[in-house]
């Protein structure tokens, strides 16, 4: 992706560098210890560390204890990849924002852009998929149109899909029934505009 700036790097062990205050980052991660670390001139580091919840792989660490206060983030180097992504989305995990529920159900996040020029789905990323709507949000005319446009990308009929508030008013959670999170996914991504 060479259109968008590089995340630093630290000179000591090549971690790239996350500063949560420009940043959002939704980690789904372990605390796995912390660690004292000998660097030059016998000097300590400290080290909160962090693990894949999947797999218990170690990916990332953080200088503070508590997280939620943590200003930075260091990730691992090799700890990410966008290579799959960028060759063929299809080949990548499928984001956060499309998660597999119970009883066969998945949640989509979506960020709703309403009196577009038409309805499209414009990003697929990790925190949600952007859609645009031609109808004002007021009255809930966007949500009509939401449903019935995602109806048509995902192949589902209204009672198939139920709308649900998010955290703001632009956001919403779409879930559906009778596909996987992975087909909802790649059928977004046909969809998208580029």
């Amino acid at each position: 992706m060479s259109s968008s700036p590089k995340m630093p790097k630290r000179k000591t062990d090549k971690a790239y560098v996350l500063d949560k205050k420009k940043y959002l980052a939704r980690l789904s991660v372990d605390d796995a210890g912390k660690v004292l670390l000998k660097r030059g001139e016998g000097k300590m580091e400290k080290q909160f560390r962090m693990s894949c919840k999947g797999c218990g792989l170690f990916v990332c660490y953080r200088a503070e204890e508590d997280l939620e206060t943590a200003s930075f983030i260091y990730v691992v180097d090799g700890a990410l990849s966008t290579i799959a992504a960028e060759t063929n989305p299809q080949d990548a995990p499928v984001p956060p924002c499309i998660s597999q529920l119970e009883g066969g159900l998945v949640q989509v996040a979506i960020e709703v852009e309403d009196r577009a020029q038409r309805s499209a789905i414009t990003r697929v990323n990790a925190d949600d998929v952007r859609v645009t709507v031609t109808a004002p949000a007021a009255r809930g005319e966007a949500n009509n149109e939401l449903l019935e446009f995602m109806g048509r990308v995902l192949g589902l009929k209204l009672s198939q899909m139920t709308l649900q508030r998010g955290w703001n008013s632009k956001s919403k959670l779409l879930v559906v029934e009778d596909l996987t999170a992975r087909q909802v996914y790649e059928k977004l991504l046909e969809a998208a505009q580029p």
